[in-house]
């Protein structure tokens, strides 16, 4: 295990990622569910990306917006994953600054992403519900794709300026991190300068985004509900919002982890530290895990589709197993 004693420098070429402070002797058992959360996050988002390319049924703008959100979970979680396990099995602490600061940079772009795509999902479901006639002239492939872009370019485009200011301050202190991966107040923190701007800079872009979606959402959903309790039929009420349930689902999942995060980091200072670490893995493990589940789960043409998919195979495979043994070459002795 390397040396975490702080050093002195001024333009570090590694850091050090310490894990979780405290809970060093408890490394190994922590990895283990979290390594199984992110082979369960990597098979359900393949799986839901596969379903969707295969099945025409499902080349609809929810399942396109769905496929880009599998995608961005799979590159939130493999941008941290692999290193914490590094951290957590192998006592491998070092990081390069260069990989540290593109780590920081995919980490907080691809969650600002996120955020984009759950308001455009809400948005489908707003014109598939208010709007039904109206849906496939509005949501083109090419209305969905441009979203898509938007939703990624303002991503990366105000996330852009993180590394950059990361890597204008001396760090004459340490280069050892508190955590399992370069998370932007972390390292920040260890800079000798005033990193007031650093601070100011993402609190406004977190506003900006989360108050900018969270308003979105909301009054999609405001719109939404409006418009299903006007329905006469309870059954068509409940059948209409049914189809609501999985979005919402994954909204709570992402922003109610992300929320307790931000707060806790920044506004309380008595929660230990390693809960916060805790809090700020579990925040970029568990929707990539749970997002394909719920979406599998609840939603019945992916339901469908997977289950007809997988008794095909088993179908297939019975029918090529019984074909061989029928053939005479099985039966030398007859």
């Amino acid at each position: 295990m390397p040396d975490l004693n702080a050093t002195s420098f001024t333009n570090p070429t590694t850091f050090i990622l310490m894990g979780i402070p405290g809970l060093e002797h408890l490394h190994i058992w922590i990895s283990i569910p979290f390594c199984l959360m992110y082979v369960v996050a990597l098979m359900g988002n393949i799986v839901i990306l596969f379903i969707i390319k295969t099945e025409t049924v499902l080349h609809e703008p929810m399942f396109y917006f769905l496929s880009m959100l599998a995608i961005t979970d799979l590159i939130l979680s493999t941008t941290t994953f692999p290193k914490m396990l590094g951290v957590f099995w192998f006592n491998y602490h070092k990081i390069d600054f260069h990989a540290c600061l593109t780590q920081m940079f995919l980490i907080h772009a691809f969650s600002g992403v996120e955020s984009g795509l759950l308001v455009a999902m809400a948005l489908d479901r707003y014109v598939a519900i208010c709007n039904p006639l109206r849906h496939s002239s509005i949501l083109t492939n090419s209305a969905v794709a441009k979203v898509g872009i938007v939703a990624l370019l303002r991503g990366l485009v105000l996330m852009a300026p993180h590394p950059f200011l990361v890597r204008r301050w001396p760090y004459c202190q340490s280069n050892v991190v508190p955590h399992t991966y370069c998370e932007h107040m972390a390292v920040v923190k260890l800079a000798c300068a005033d990193i007031s701007i650093n601070s100011l800079y993402s609190l406004a872009v977190i506003i900006i985004i989360v108050g900018t979606d969270v308003t979105c959402i909301s009054m999609s959903y405001i719109q939404i509900l409006h418009t299903v309790f006007s329905l006469p039929s309870k059954d068509a009420r409940l059948k209409t919002l049914s189809t609501c349930g999985s979005h919402v689902c994954v909204i709570l999942i992402f922003y109610i982890p992300a929320l307790f995060s931000f707060l806790t980091h920044r506004f309380s200072k008595h929660i230990p530290l390693h809960t916060h670490i805790l809090l700020a893995n579990t925040y970029l493990l568990v929707p990539p895990m749970l997002n394909p589940i719920i979406y599998g789960v609840r939603t019945k043409q992916i339901r469908e589709c997977v289950l007809q998919h997988f008794m095909t195979k088993i179908n297939l495979k019975f029918w090529v197993s019984l074909f061989y043994l029928l053939q005479p070459s099985y039966y030398p002795l007859l």
